[in-house]
Protein backbone atom coordinates (compact mmCIF):
# COMPACT_ATOMS: atom_id res chain seq x y z
CA UNK A 1 0.00 0.00 0.00
CA UNK A 2 1.41 3.29 -0.79
CA UNK A 3 1.04 6.31 0.51
CA UNK A 4 -0.05 9.58 -1.08
CA UNK A 5 2.07 13.17 -0.86
CA UNK A 6 0.29 14.31 2.44
CA UNK A 7 0.46 11.37 4.30
CA UNK A 8 3.59 10.30 3.72
CA UNK A 9 5.15 14.29 4.72
CA UNK A 10 2.87 13.64 8.18
CA UNK A 11 4.21 10.38 8.89
CA UNK A 12 7.41 12.15 8.56
CA UNK A 13 6.82 15.16 10.25
CA UNK A 14 5.39 13.01 13.29
CA UNK A 15 8.29 10.57 13.79
CA UNK A 16 10.85 13.89 13.59
CA UNK A 17 9.26 15.18 16.16
CA UNK A 18 9.11 11.71 18.24
CA UNK A 19 12.94 10.99 17.35
CA UNK A 20 13.44 15.08 18.76
CA UNK A 21 11.36 14.13 21.77
CA UNK A 22 13.02 11.21 22.61
CA UNK A 23 16.36 12.97 22.31
CA UNK A 24 15.11 15.93 24.30
CA UNK A 25 14.24 13.28 27.19
CA UNK A 26 17.73 11.76 27.02
CA UNK A 27 19.57 14.81 26.82
CA UNK A 28 20.06 15.07 30.49
CA UNK A 29 20.91 11.72 31.80
CA UNK A 30 23.14 11.00 28.43
CA UNK A 31 25.27 14.56 29.38
CA UNK A 32 25.37 13.52 33.04
CA UNK A 33 27.11 10.49 32.02
CA UNK A 34 29.38 12.28 29.47
CA UNK A 35 30.83 14.64 32.03
CA UNK A 36 31.13 11.82 35.02
CA UNK A 37 33.41 9.97 32.48
CA UNK A 38 35.14 12.71 31.17
CA UNK A 39 35.35 15.45 33.74
CA UNK A 40 34.26 18.10 31.70
CA UNK A 41 32.24 21.27 33.20
CA UNK A 42 34.38 20.35 36.39
CA UNK A 43 32.78 17.44 37.35
CA UNK A 44 35.30 15.08 39.18
CA UNK A 45 36.20 11.22 38.83
CA UNK A 46 35.45 8.46 41.28
CA UNK A 47 37.97 5.64 42.29
CA UNK A 48 37.29 3.19 45.04
CA UNK A 49 41.17 3.11 45.59
CA UNK A 50 44.06 5.86 46.04
CA UNK A 51 46.49 6.94 42.99
CA UNK A 52 49.26 3.92 41.87
CA UNK A 53 51.69 6.97 41.31
CA UNK A 54 52.88 9.81 43.48
CA UNK A 55 54.89 12.31 42.04
CA UNK A 56 57.19 15.02 43.62
CA UNK A 57 55.20 17.63 42.06
CA UNK A 58 52.56 19.25 43.87
CA UNK A 59 49.71 21.47 43.58
CA UNK A 60 47.33 23.10 45.58
CA UNK A 61 43.70 22.15 46.24
CA UNK A 62 41.00 25.35 47.56
CA UNK A 63 37.99 24.41 49.45
CA UNK A 64 34.88 26.28 48.90
CA UNK A 65 31.39 25.88 50.47
CA UNK A 66 28.27 27.35 49.42
CA UNK A 67 24.49 27.07 50.02
CA UNK A 68 21.36 27.15 48.20
CA UNK A 69 19.07 30.94 48.88
CA UNK A 70 17.56 30.13 52.06
CA UNK A 71 19.07 27.25 53.16
CA UNK A 72 19.44 27.56 56.73
CA UNK A 73 22.09 25.38 57.59
CA UNK A 74 25.52 26.85 58.38
CA UNK A 75 28.01 25.50 55.99
CA UNK A 76 31.95 26.15 55.43
CA UNK A 77 34.90 24.12 54.74
CA UNK A 78 37.34 23.42 58.02
CA UNK A 79 40.57 24.67 56.05
CA UNK A 80 40.21 26.42 53.10
CA UNK A 81 43.59 25.32 51.30
CA UNK A 82 46.01 22.43 51.37
CA UNK A 83 49.01 21.35 49.07
CA UNK A 84 49.38 17.80 48.40
CA UNK A 85 51.85 15.60 46.09
CA UNK A 86 50.18 15.30 42.64
CA UNK A 87 48.86 11.27 43.11
CA UNK A 88 49.10 11.64 47.25
CA UNK A 89 45.88 10.96 48.64
CA UNK A 90 44.41 13.76 50.64
CA UNK A 91 41.93 14.46 53.28
CA UNK A 92 39.82 17.58 53.96
CA UNK A 93 36.57 18.24 56.11
CA UNK A 94 33.61 20.39 56.21
CA UNK A 95 31.91 21.41 58.68
CA UNK A 96 27.53 21.98 58.51
CA UNK A 97 25.59 23.01 61.52
CA UNK A 98 21.54 22.96 61.68
CA UNK A 99 20.78 25.90 63.69
CA UNK A 100 17.28 25.33 63.35
CA UNK A 101 14.70 23.11 65.66
CA UNK A 102 13.83 20.94 63.10
CA UNK A 103 15.67 18.58 61.42
CA UNK A 104 16.55 19.37 57.74
CA UNK A 105 17.97 16.72 54.62
CA UNK A 106 20.52 18.21 52.21
CA UNK A 107 22.39 17.15 49.69
CA UNK A 108 25.91 18.86 48.37
CA UNK A 109 26.53 19.13 44.77
CA UNK A 110 29.43 19.53 43.82
CA UNK A 111 32.07 20.58 40.69
CA UNK A 112 36.41 21.59 40.91
CA UNK A 113 37.64 24.96 38.90
CA UNK A 114 39.20 25.04 36.40
CA UNK A 115 37.39 22.23 34.35
CA UNK A 116 39.91 21.33 32.89
CA UNK A 117 41.06 19.76 36.29
CA UNK A 118 37.69 17.79 36.35
CA UNK A 119 38.66 14.95 34.54
CA UNK A 120 42.11 14.71 37.36
CA UNK A 121 40.51 14.89 40.82
CA UNK A 122 39.17 11.79 41.44
CA UNK A 123 36.88 11.51 44.80
CA UNK A 124 37.43 8.47 47.08
CA UNK A 125 35.01 8.96 49.25
CA UNK A 126 32.67 11.92 50.14
CA UNK A 127 29.61 13.03 52.13
CA UNK A 128 28.42 14.30 48.77
CA UNK A 129 27.45 10.66 47.74
CA UNK A 130 24.56 10.53 50.39
CA UNK A 131 22.04 12.46 51.40
CA UNK A 132 22.82 14.33 54.95
CA UNK A 133 20.46 14.70 57.66
CA UNK A 134 20.73 17.08 60.63
CA UNK A 135 18.65 17.20 63.69
CA UNK A 136 18.40 20.32 65.55
CA UNK A 137 21.24 22.16 66.93
CA UNK A 138 23.38 19.15 65.26
CA UNK A 139 26.74 20.29 63.82
CA UNK A 140 28.86 17.81 62.25
CA UNK A 141 32.17 17.46 60.27
CA UNK A 142 32.28 15.64 56.98
CA UNK A 143 35.10 14.23 54.91
CA UNK A 144 36.29 13.97 52.03
CA UNK A 145 39.20 11.61 50.94
CA UNK A 146 40.77 12.23 46.96
CA UNK A 147 43.39 12.74 44.95
CA UNK A 148 44.68 14.08 41.84
CA UNK A 149 45.23 11.89 38.51
CA UNK A 150 49.50 11.79 37.93
CA UNK A 151 48.23 11.84 34.02
CA UNK A 152 47.27 15.82 35.29
CA UNK A 153 50.76 16.29 34.09
CA UNK A 154 50.79 14.88 30.62
CA UNK A 155 47.96 16.67 29.75
CA UNK A 156 48.17 19.72 27.20
CA UNK A 157 46.07 21.54 29.87
CA UNK A 158 46.16 20.49 32.56
CA UNK A 159 49.75 20.28 32.98
CA UNK A 160 50.05 24.23 33.41
CA UNK A 161 47.67 24.13 36.56
CA UNK A 162 48.86 24.72 40.14
CA UNK A 163 45.72 25.08 42.14
CA UNK A 164 41.93 23.73 41.96
CA UNK A 165 39.16 24.79 43.85
CA UNK A 166 36.77 22.09 44.86
CA UNK A 167 33.09 23.74 45.35
CA UNK A 168 30.17 22.37 47.31
CA UNK A 169 26.87 23.79 47.17
CA UNK A 170 24.10 22.17 49.73
CA UNK A 171 20.46 22.45 49.00
CA UNK A 172 17.62 21.17 50.74
CA UNK A 173 16.03 17.83 50.19
CA UNK A 174 12.85 16.19 51.22
CA UNK A 175 13.25 14.14 54.11
CA UNK A 176 14.02 10.42 53.84
CA UNK A 177 10.94 8.84 54.22
CA UNK A 178 11.94 6.92 57.63
CA UNK A 179 12.50 10.38 59.58
CA UNK A 180 9.60 11.67 58.34
CA UNK A 181 7.25 8.66 59.82
CA UNK A 182 9.07 9.23 63.31
CA UNK A 183 8.15 13.02 63.36
CA UNK A 184 4.66 12.00 61.96
CA UNK A 185 4.41 9.97 64.79
CA UNK A 186 6.01 12.01 67.35
CA UNK A 187 3.72 15.19 66.49
CA UNK A 188 0.66 12.50 66.94
CA UNK A 189 1.79 11.48 70.27
CA UNK A 190 2.21 14.94 71.40
CA UNK A 191 -1.87 15.68 70.27
CA UNK A 192 -3.02 13.11 73.04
Amino acid sequence: MAMDGKTKTVTQLVGIVLFMGAMAWASVPLYNLFCKVTGFGGTTLVSEQGADTILDQTIKVRFDASKERDFPWEFKPVQREMELRIGETGLAFYEAYNPTDHPIAGQAAYNVAPFAAGGFFTKIDCFCFTEQVLQPGERVTMPVTFYVDPEIVEDSEGKHLHEITLSYTFYEIDLPEEVQASLDTGSKSNLN
